[in-house]
């Protein structure tokens, strides 16, 4: 991996967490760190590929804020494959990624592959309106990086995230929106 790389992407804008309980998981850190409201959407699909093949994706996630730090948790539907399970096809529990925004996915994929990392997921949300890819070092491949284009909606969705966290009153769980058709 080319030394100097990560850091032209500019800052790490999000820190994420996978989980077998969402609602477990998004209580403790209320509860031990202080953090909320959490807005919880549940059966998103993302469209993709997964190791250079076809894969649909269905997640629960959970976002909040600390400081304008996006902290998800991932709660992945199914046994996979995907970046979220392991070979066995059972959920990859714990630390998970961290995350940047960027101008333009395609074109940080390719810097990124440049630069010596490996592409492992990519895929869209909302028709569209979501596109992330994940890439892996070849020479440490627990340490997965995702890349977030910075969409309007996106934009909005963490400035409008980080002002809820500000104005939170410690108690209210937050929101919840489901996907599933």
């Amino acid at each position: 991996m080319r030394d100097g790389l990560i850091a032209t992407l500019g800052p790490i804008r999000q820190i994420a967490w996978l989980t077998e309980d969402l609602d477990a998981a998004t209580g403790r850190w209320r509860a031990f760190a202080g953090i909320g409201p959490w807005t919880v959407y549940r059966n998103v699909a993302l469209e993709g590929r997964y190791r250079g093949r076809p894969a649909r994706v269905t997640i629960d996630v959970a976002l909040s804020y600390q400081d304008g730090m996006q902290i998800e948790i991932i709660r992945p539907h199914g046994r996979g494959p995907s970046p979220y399970h392991d070979e066995s096809g059972r959920v990859r529990v714990g630390m998970h990624h961290v995350a940047w925004l960027v101008d333009d996915v395609a074109a940080a994929k390719e810097t990124a592959a440049k630069g010596g990392l490996d592409l492992l997921f990519e895929a869209e949300a909302g028709g569209g309106a979501t596109r992330v890819a994940y890439l892996q070092a070849p020479d440490d491949p627990a340490m997965l990086l995702e890349l977030i284009e910075a969409t309007p909606a996106t934009l909005d969705g963490f400035e409008t995230g980080a002002a809820a966290s500000r104005k939170w009153d410690g108690v209210s769980a937050g929101q919840e929106l489901d996907f599933s058709g």
